[in-house]
């Protein structure tokens, strides 16, 4: 297959909700397939923006275009340049090792038989890259899994945006035990489903499309006496109120998807409905919690 380099734009931006803004703006102006628009929180709060096209963008237009709807301050922070063509697959798959977490190794399919016999192995793809393992959201929930799982067996268990699966298949792998697990975004309710049944628990693993705790699911399956959360600061702050209500007793959480100066909001939130701050890994620049309701 011949690949084609892709023409990007970068800039950046001061706050989320400015970052918001503009991605709305350019999603709008831009048809579907027309140009890919993505925005990510730097360590330093800051918010980098990045368009990639397939063709050429009018530079003087789009920078127009971007100034007009986030303000001058932005303008000295644009570049242009040109991606070139590479497979990315192909690529991370030779820089993916596989990737200790207590005991449990995260790998992708070339690195099967690098695994020791005596390590829980989970198999996620070099393609999907938010979690495989390698970031440091997904390593911190990995590795409060394994500290939660040397003094208790929880019975009830939940993965809440689930992406890859990868901790749900962790659990399951574990535990013996059926895990729910949810995302709002179908392609990932698709390939966590897929991954669940490469790794051997497909059975166990049971992945359903939900937005929060609104699905019948979570009443029937709760109260959960472990939950896995790793998603973003905000709708973490936003779901504390629900996960507290679906917890039994005892029960324990871990959240990540957050950066370090996020986490006291963080642990506010889950303080101010019942829940204390256990444990706190930091991990390049990202926290994972884990957090136990009292009562």
């Amino acid at each position: 297959m011949q690949l084609s380099p892709t023409h990007r734009a970068c800039f950046s931006i001061g706050t989320e909700a400015a970052a918001k803004r503009v991605v709305d703006v350019l999603t709008e102006v831009f048809f579907d397939g027309d140009a890919a628009v993505a925005a990510f929180e730097r360590p330093d709060g800051q918010w980098d923006v990045t368009l990639h096209f397939a063709e050429a963008p009018d530079q003087a237009w789009l920078r127009e275009l971007i100034v007009t709807s986030a303000g001058n301050d932005i303008a000295d922070t644009f570049v242009f340049d040109i991606v070139e063509a590479k497979d990315w697959v192909k690529a991370s798959l030779e820089d993916l090792v596989p990737v200790p977490a207590g005991r449990f190794v995260v790998h992708g399919s070339h690195d099967r038989d690098r695994v020791a016999p005596n390590k829980l192995a989970i198999e996620i793809e070099a393609a999907l890259a938010f979690g495989t393992g390698h970031h440091g959201t997904t390593r911190g929930c990995l590795l409060l899994l394994d500290h939660v799982l040397k003094s208790s067996r929880p019975r009830n268990l939940l993965d809440l945006g689930t992406g890859t699966g990868v901790l749900g298949i962790a659990a399951a792998k574990a535990l013996h035990r059926a895990v729910l697990a949810s995302d709002i975004d179908p392609p990932s309710v698709r390939v966590a489903a897929e991954n669940a049944t490469l790794n051997h628990v497909g059975n166990k693993v049971r992945v359903v499309r939900a937005t929060g705790f609104a699905a019948p699911d979570f009443a029937r399956c709760g109260p959960f006496d472990l939950v896995l959360a790793n998603i973003l600061a905000n709708p973490l702050r936003q779901l504390a109120g629900p996960m507290a209500r679906h917890l039994a007793p005892g029960a324990r959480v871990i959240l990540s998807g957050l950066l370090t100066h996020q986490a006291p909001a963080v642990i506010a939130a889950y303080r101010a409905r019942g829940l204390a701050p256990m444990r706190h890994l930091r991990i390049e620049g990202w926290s994972s919690l884990l957090l136990k309701k009292i009562g």
